[in-house]
């Protein structure tokens, strides 16, 4: 941590910048205010040093920077107006920066390739981290695209793809609780677990960025990369150590063998739009009159998955994928139901399936158990255990901008797993594309389609 980092990123002025990147650096700085970063954004929008410097400012002061520590940032931190696209420009932009350089491509897809295309007549900095935001590439064959052009420019544990989720206190607390913990990690498998839903729904509507979602959907902005990579931190075995390689190995291993519920892509996988309503006291409009939308593009604001992972623990068990917006309940939760369990007669009720929840959105988990009632003793009742796992004062993105100044690849997607993520959604995709799968609809502010439940 002695070295200043320089952090470069490119699409400096755009939202995810603003709203969750230097958010989430505020975050890490307040937690390690010894930590050095010299701050360089670059965009083709037009502004000046001084609103650049107001926007650091507003947005590292509220991941709650001391004051110190926003002005050692500001005073150092530049802005450039460039073309991402341009050789020469990236050239100038990359000259002159001594010590590592981490260039974090805050950029659509297509605009990222074009820019690592530029960048291979560039000459590079030797110290040179390349941060990709997702989403990696666009399908199966531009992932792979993108994969071999960035092996012409640096190392592969050089490249660091960012999916935020990773990120999550919730997410990694999976791993404390699934492999410390001798009454889990012994039943999470095929002989006792009946399914598992990953949810991640939102009450938020299209809020403004029809740009991006319009032309991706909920299938590819959550599912395609947030939900799967979930799936295979829950599922996979046993690591040996917490350690990049031994994680994303035992990653890769579960995506590999994870395929669509039957190998049925039509009836394993639902669709949906919302249309208007209302959520907390506040109108929504139809999907297709937001600012922005192109109903011809037929857009996906509910997407849902079944998938399986065809290994010896999990063969057999259905994982449920489902992420929306504009839903009333906001509900997000790793839920894993057992199968029942053996009931000797005499109780007057049946037994309700054990549960294990692992919530998203509060960062608790529950355990749903059968006892014995408090007033009928042969009566069957159902008792929660709660825990509160508690917030991580450092956000998902300054978790994961932590780990790629430091140039460990921990949290970040590989190669071969980027591509997974693609391939097992291709033939849902390809469904969807065909029309064979119907769009349903849903009032905003609803729990989803009457028919779904």
């Amino acid at each position: 941590m002695a070295d200043t980092v320089n952090l470069v990123i490119l699409g400096a002025s755009g939202d995810l910048t603003h709203r969750l990147l230097l958010p989430g650096l505020g975050t890490l700085l307040k937690a390690q205010p010894k930590r050095k970063v010299h701050l360089v954004g670059a965009s083709a929008e037009e502004l000046t040093q001084e609103q650049w410097q107001q926007r650091v400012t507003e947005s590292v002061r509220e991941g709650g920077c001391s004051a110190d520590v926003v002005t050692r940032l500001v005073d150092g931190t530049r802005y450039v107006r460039i073309d991402a696209t341009s050789a020469t420009d990236l050239t100038s932009l990359l000259s002159g920066l001594s010590g590592p350089v981490v260039l974090y491509f805050a950029l659509p897809p297509a605009v990222s390739m074009a820019a690592c295309e530029a960048l291979t007549t560039v000459p590079l900095p030797d110290d040179l981290r390349l941060a990709i935001e997702k989403p990696f590439g666009t399908d199966l064959s531009t992932a792979r695209r993108f994969n071999h052009l960035l092996s012409e420019l640096v190392r592969e544990d050089r490249v660091f793809r960012v999916d935020h989720f990773l990120g999550k206190s919730t997410v990694l607390n999976l791993l404390g609780l699934r492999f410390t913990n001798r009454f889990f990690e012994p039943i999470l498998n095929r002989d006792n677990v009946d399914r598992i839903e990953i949810i991640a729904d939102e009450t938020l509507a299209l809020e403004g960025r029809s740009g991006y979602y319009d032309h991706s959907g909920a299938l590819k902005d959550m599912i395609q990369s947030h939900l799967l990579l979930v799936m295979a931190l829950l599922c996979m075995e046993e690591p040996n150590k917490i350690a990049e390689r031994e994680l994303r190995d035992l990653q890769a291993h579960v995506l590999r063998a994870t395929r669509v519920w039957n190998d049925d892509p039509i009836a394993s996988s639902r669709r949906a739009r919302y249309t208007a309503g209302r959520i907390d006291e506040r109108d929504v409009p139809d999907y297709t009159a937001e600012p922005g939308v192109d109903a011809a593009r037929n857009t996906e604001t509910l997407a849902e998955v079944t998938v399986e992972v065809n290994s010896a623990r999990w063969h057999g068990v259905p994982i449920r994928l489902r992420s929306g917006k504009a839903l009333g309940d906001g509900f997000r939760a790793i839920t894993v139901v057992f199968k029942d369990a053996f009931q000797p007669e005499g109780f007057s009720n049946r037994a309700i399936p054990n549960v294990l929840v692992i919530a998203m959105s509060n960062e608790s988990v529950q355990v749903r158990l059968n006892t014995n009632g408090a007033d009928d003793k042969f009566t069957l009742e159902q008792t929660v255990l709660t825990a509160d796992l508690g917030n991580s004062p450092v956000r998902p993105y300054g978790e994961i901008l932590a780990h790629i100044m430091d140039g460990d690849p921990l949290l970040s997607v590989r190669d071969d797993v980027a591509e997974d993520l693609w391939r097992i959604l291709t033939p849902v995709m390809k469904a969807w594309d065909d029309g064979t799968v119907p769009m349903d609809t849903y009032r905003a502010g609803s729990s989803g389609p009457t028919s779904w439940r």
